[in-house]
């Protein structure tokens, strides 16, 4: 299994029955994949519906139904339609229980940076801003580092996208609770070392006293 893979995996265990969810374009999206048996979630599209279903089969593609990120989606049985104002409306409600997003960094305080990539331009930080200061629980799914850059910091470098949202984040070296005190390493992939996922780290981790493995990386 890839690191993406692996780490949408993991994202879904934190999902529960009966969950509002929105998942992030790219890497999040996978976590559709793995909800675990007896899980039932609803998938919210912030482009305008709740009931989203899973990727359409080669040549089965609805031209009318794509996801926030263009891609093509299906629809579950129950599943609804509104315009985008509403869809906000649920966001900003607080009717997400939950959201999935990358991020370019994210810091020790939960701070999140994922719209502004320097040197290219952007259209702006569009319905994440909205998604992490409404949604009840905000996790961050991502590789650990790019290109051996630290993604995890003391402090953001970038354009935030919002202040002290972050709750979670899970990558392929381990799980991160965000706490007052700090950055806490609660599950570490056995593929690595505390010492190696600290030095992929630009900030200070906390390691739990009950510092669980991860499933071990197929």
């Amino acid at each position: 299994m890839d690191d993406k893979n692996y780490i949408a995996k993991r994202v879904a265990q934190e999902l529960k029955d009966g969950n509002v969810v929105n998942l992030g374009i790219g890497l999040p999206t996978l976590v559709a994949n793995y909800i675990p048996e007896g899980v039932e979630i609803t998938l919210q599209s912030e482009n305008g519906f709740l009931g989203m279903g899973p990727a359409p089969e080669p040549g089965q593609e609805d031209p009318y139904l794509v996801n926030a990120g263009g891609l093509h989606v299906t629809i579950n049985p129950g599943g609804v339609f509104f315009d985008s104002a509403d869809s906000f409306l649920i966001i900003r409600g607080g009717h997400v229980d939950a959201t999935v997003l990358g991020a370019l960094e994210v810091d020790e305080k939960g701070n999140l940076a994922n719209w502004m990539i320097p040197g290219k331009m952007v259209p702006g930080m569009g319905g994440a801003m909205d998604l992490v200061t409404g949604a009840k629980k905000v996790i961050v799914a991502m590789n650990h580092t790019a290109k051996g850059n630290h993604k995890i910091l003391k402090e953001c470098t970038l354009p935030l996208t919002a202040v002290n949202a972050v709750d979670l984040i899970i990558t392929e070296m381990g799980v991160m609770e965000v706490t007052d005190k700090g950055l806490v390493l609660t599950e570490i992939n056995p593929k690595y070392t505390v010492e190696e996922v600290q030095e992929a780290t630009g900030a200070t981790l906390i390691i739990s006293e009950n510092l669980k493995e991860m499933e071990p990386q197929e």
